[in-house]
């Protein structure tokens, strides 16, 4: 989540704007059958879904019925949501749901959590540890790689480098754990004006001092520097970049080529993953999506070729 809009991708503007460039270019039919046969995985980046919004409310089911036909490699499965793939599943309920994914090809990206460590409160620090080492348990039983944690601000009166450290030690405290399980555990660049700054996150990942403690990138309004280059920001995170969150890269409102081109340089192999607005008609919807990504980084090819 970040300070850009989720809610400008649906305008109509860009699905003029997509639909007419590309609506001709593949039937719907063919497409999902290219997709379900080889989705956009490729030999590096791979292109998946959060269900922060768009599949908030589809069952585990629907979700990967929806990854597979828009050539989805995987999905982030965000806490509180109809899925409902939360850390009191039960040892079968949980054998259930790695066995539908995994029979199914797509991938469990990760687990969303609000899990935040920036309070001021030790209670609630401890609370959000506890339950991050909750869902690192979940993500090794289901057969997920990591979790997503995040900063959530910052504390009035309180110096930010005390903040920093806190939720830096926080981090590592739950890494260490995941880190036996085989877990990621990825820091969204997420919050306010400090706690999202790459150079914080930086500091923190520092102090949690742990190989699995990795970086959410978030595609946030402000990276840029005065030439409208985020490779300054992006240097400073490179090579712990866990996962990616992007947004709506229909919209030229961040130097998404940039981006894809600085990650590929960087060899980065994991997923990028849709964070946006739902949609009346998401498989087509998500097709168009996946298309502007696979010519951003250069993995496009017309499905019956």
């Amino acid at each position: 989540m970040n300070d850009m809009t989720r809610r400008g991708f649906m305008t109509g503007t860009l699905t003029a704007g997509i639909g007419a460039g590309l609506a001709g270019a593949f039937p719907s039919a063919a497409f999902a059958a290219d997709a379900a046969a080889e989705p956009a995985a490729g030999a590096g980046m791979k292109l998946g879904m959060v269900t922060y919004q768009m599949g908030a409310k589809m069952s585990v089911d629907e979700l990967i019925d929806l990854c597979k036909q828009a050539g989805l490699a995987g999905v982030e499965l965000r806490t509180t949501h109809a899925h409902k793939v939360e850390p009191d599943l039960s040892k079968e309920a949980r054998a259930e749901v790695k066995k539908k994914f995994a029979d199914s090809g797509i991938v469990i990206a990760g687990l969303g959590t609000t899990c935040d460590f920036h309070d001021k409160a030790e209670a609630a620090v401890s609370k959000s540890v506890e339950t991050a080492k909750a869902f690192a348990q979940l993500a090794a039983d289901i057969g997920c790689p990591g979790i997503k944690v995040r900063p959530n601000g910052s504390n009035k009166g309180e110096d930010f480098a005390i903040t920093i450290e806190r939720i830096g030690k926080a981090w590592g405290e739950v890494a260490k754990f995941a880190g036996g399980l085989g877990v990621e555990v990825r820091m969204e660049v997420h919050g306010n004006e400090d706690s999202r700054k790459p150079a914080n996150i930086r500091k923190m990942l520092d102090i949690a001092n742990q190989p699995n403690a990795k970086a959410c990138w978030n595609c946030n309004g402000g990276e840029e520097d005065a030439n409208g280059s985020i490779k300054a920001n992006f240097d400073l995170l490179k090579g712990s970049i866990g996962e990616v969150h992007i947004t709506d890269i229909g919209i030229p409102k961040y130097p998404w080529q940039e981006l894809f081109t600085l990650l590929k340089e960087s060899n980065y192999q994991g997923f990028c993953l849709a964070e946006i607005e739902g949609n009346e008609q998401p498989v087509r919807f998500m097709q168009y999506y996946r298309t502007l990504f696979d010519l951003y980084t250069g993995q496009y090819k017309y499905p019956n070729a």
